[in-house]
């Protein structure tokens, strides 16, 4: 007979960390990351952590830190107080049903749920989730200063240092001349020690996209992620077609429906995986199946999480059996500090899957507590 555990408490906070740098997006520039840290306390003493984290407030996508905070105080936690936590599935369908979209808040109480649960059977979380079938995945990084000189001169250090060697660039904010050139000149800067990409974050129309790309992809560049708003998905199919350099789906692509729709429509390579923009570990993995399916390839995608995030979309994605792009799960590394006692390890171009039960980490509660809002 299985014995029920019931959820005791769920405590949500703010937790602001600064960055190394300024970091340029097409819509905005962070200065700081703020994430929304949840603990799940369960009547048999074990804590289980998640993270809700987005890209410079609301200012990236349709839920900010301090709407998650109020959404899951108000509406997704008391629908699980004094719920069997050990019935995880039955807990994703509650959520589903007292409330429409939040997906980060549900991720995060998701990673709560499955982080506790691996706890309690003393496995990891990628062992719960079926078993890892990577220990390191490799991971990229954003060269997001906006100066280009001081872009390579990153690159080349970060080379040098096995650290990275895929890079991607954060373009759209600017005239797209002006963007072009400066990938340009870094990939010619780079030659073959390096892949590059471009993420438009969704800033092109479709005409400046159809010389845009083409001059991106005679400058040798690698991948060309979300050049045209997530809703306009037939855009995309004929960009698609037209363009033999990658072409992948982000922002588009949150739920198998999604998945299933850019697939039917052939309207990309490549699919960005999320833990955040899909609702979690298992439901992430639930797009990735549909991608698999369809034969389009996959890339581990961040929202700039800090190690409690970053640490469960690594458990989740090690589960797959291709990752063909990579992760740019480099979240942690771009915080100058850290609320956890163990940070997650980078190194030979790779990040590695925390060991121990449920995520790995445990909370530095006197880093926690400096950090948190109030």
């Amino acid at each position: 007979m299985r014995t029920v555990i019931k959820i005791k408490n769920i405590e949500v906070d703010i937790v602001d960390l600064p960055t190394i740098r300024p970091h340029r997006l097409s819509m905005t520039t962070m200065h700081k990351q703020t994430m929304v840290i949840v603990r799940m306390h369960f009547e048999d003493g074990i804590l289980g952590i998640g993270e809700a984290t987005t890209i410079g407030g609301l200012a990236y996508g349709e839920e900010s830190p301090e709407g998650v905070k109020l959404a899951i105080e108000t509406y997704l936690a008391p629908a699980l107080l004094g719920e069997d936590a050990t019935n995880i599935n039955q807990l994703r369908l509650r959520l589903s049903q007292v409330g429409q979209g939040n997906r980060l808040g549900k991720s995060a109480l998701e990673t709560c749920l499955l982080d506790g649960h691996a706890k309690r059977l003393q496995l990891s979380l990628s062992d719960y989730l079926g078993g890892a079938v990577h220990d390191t995945l490799p991971v990229l990084w954003t060269l997001a200063s906006g100066d280009t000189q001081k872009d390579i001169e990153e690159a080349h250090r970060l080379l040098d240092e096995r650290r990275h060697n895929v890079f991607k660039l954060k373009i759209g904010s600017q005239d797209p001349k002006l963007d072009i050139a400066h990938v340009t000149a870094i990939k010619k800067a780079l030659g073959d020690k390096a892949k590059v990409t471009v993420d438009v974050n969704q800033a092109w129309s479709e005409s400046t996209c159809r010389w845009g790309i083409l001059a991106l992809q005679d400058a040798g560049v690698d991948l060309i992620e979300q050049p045209t708003r997530k809703e306009n998905m037939m855009a995309l199919a004929r960009l698609y077609k037209q363009f033999t350099v990658a072409i992948m789906a982000d922002e588009a692509v949150s739920t198998p429906h999604d998945a299933f729709l850019l697939s039917h429509l052939a309207a990309c390579d490549v699919m960005a995986l999320k833990i955040g923009k899909s609702g979690g570990p298992k439901s992430v993995l639930e797009v990735a199946n549909v991608a698999q399916s369809a034969g389009i390839s996959l890339y581990g995608g961040t929202l700039l999480e800090g190690s409690v995030g970053t640490a469960a979309s690594l458990h989740a994605f090690a589960t797959l059996p291709k990752l063909e792009w990579g992760t740019e799960l480099f979240g942690p590394l771009l915080l100058t500090d850290d609320i956890i006692t163990n940070r997650l390890q980078y190194e030979n171009f790779q990040v590695k899957i925390p060991k121990g039960p449920g995520l790995g980490l445990e909370l530095d509660m006197d880093k926690f507590n400096f950090y948190k809002r109030g």
